[in-house]
């Protein structure tokens, strides 16, 4: 017996870490995938042209091509990823009349981008318009993007962590000496990893933590320049590995930290959740929905003190933080695995694709 896998067009950035794990996932549960994109990454996908030195027109230009791979492939759902670009191209590309599109927000191209120009602002409005269903990693994150253009059909969908890795929840809950901090943000301007290393100097100095940061990000360079010019020992990097390896290696920190300016609901946040990390983040509105008093601790963004005193007093209280880093377990496991996410949303796309009975 042949089975007629539901068959989704993906477009998404190639070089991304999440659409290669995104991909992946839906072809396990069964789905029938093509990924197309402008990137050049390693994920094997259908290389759209760029054309012209203009970026902007890029998603413009690629919705004629995107519109011919509908043709040859026929998939059930048009699937883009980031809405002021693919999103803007599939709506270009599919009309009115042609196979349903599930829209996934990504966080910046609905918080930052349509801030940047009334054409950046009106091709985000074009492809919340068009999509027939939204998911996004939060409720602030779709609400935000309700503000720009109502909705018609969305749901929460966390992007989580895989149910296996689960298994490297830390056992050892005992607070190191020094404290082990790491910080998985990359080195860009919206991550503000300056500022933690500013903030952090006195205890840097006294060897009280160690902080750990990636080695990686447009800014790593200027980072290093400015981390060796506050002249404090105790940060140290790591390369890009597999996740499977990154994920037993963040489980050996005792606390995650992050300064983001800007967030929905982080992915690196709900890691940490899961592997027994205590988290600490910059109290934007994007992380209130998973970092509340009862799972972590938020400072006032860019406040230094803040920051250090509550690194300090958990370095004083020696306090293990047990009964928090199991309830943030059982929060992770009831309502972010990643599979069961890409389950929800595989839901969604054959309801629409009138395959409910698949």
């Amino acid at each position: 017996m042949v089975i007629d896998r539901l068959k989704v067009l993906v477009l998404a950035d190639s070089r991304s870490f999440h659409t290669e794990r995104y991909v992946r996932e839906l072809v396990r549960q069964g789905c029938r995938v093509v990924t197309a994109s402008l990137e050049r990454g390693n994920l094997g996908h259908y290389r759209l042209k760029r054309r012209g030195p203009i970026r902007q027109l890029h998603y413009w230009l690629s919705s004629f091509e995107i519109r011919a791979v509908i043709k040859e492939f026929k998939p059930d759902i048009v699937n883009p990823h980031f809405a002021s670009g693919y999103g803007y191209s599939a709506a270009l590309a599919v009309g009115e009349s042609g196979p349903p599109i599930v829209l996934v927000l990504w966080g910046s191209d609905i918080l930052i981008v349509p801030n940047r120009s009334y054409l950046h602002r009106r091709k985000t409005i074009i492809a919340l318009r068009r999509a027939n269903h939204v998911f996004g990693d939060s409720q602030y994150l779709l609400s935000a993007a309700g503000e720009l253009a109502p909705l018609s059909n969305s749901a929460v969908s966390p992007w989580g962590i895989e149910r296996t890795y689960l298994d490297f929840h830390r056992r050892d809950y005992r607070l190191g000496k020094p404290l082990r901090i790491i910080v998985p943000r990359l080195h860009e301007p919206v991550y503000n990893n300056v500022f933690i290393i500013k903030a952090l100097a006195s205890l840097l100095r006294e060897g009280k933590v160690t902080v750990t940061f990636p080695s990686f990000g447009s800014l790593y360079d200027q980072f290093k320049r400015q981390a060796a010019d506050i002249s404090t020992p105790g940060i140290e990097f790591y390369d890009k590995m597999p996740r499977q390896q990154f994920l037993k290696f963040m489980s050996g920190f005792d606390l995650y930290l992050s300064a983001s300016r800007s967030d929905s609901s982080p992915v690196s946040l709900i890691e940490a959740m899961a592997l027994g990390l205590i988290p600490i983040a910059a109290d934007i509105p994007g992380v209130a929905e998973w970092l509340t008093p009862d799972s972590g601790y938020l400072f006032p963004e860019n406040d230094m003190d803040s920051l250090e005193h509550t690194i300090e007093k958990i370095i004083d209280d020696a306090d293990p933080h047990e009964s928090m880093r199991q309830a943030s377990l059982e929060r992770v496991e009831t309502t972010a695995i990643f599979e069961s996410s890409i389950a929800e949303q595989i839901k969604v796309m054959k309801q629409l694709a009138g395959r409910n009975n698949d």
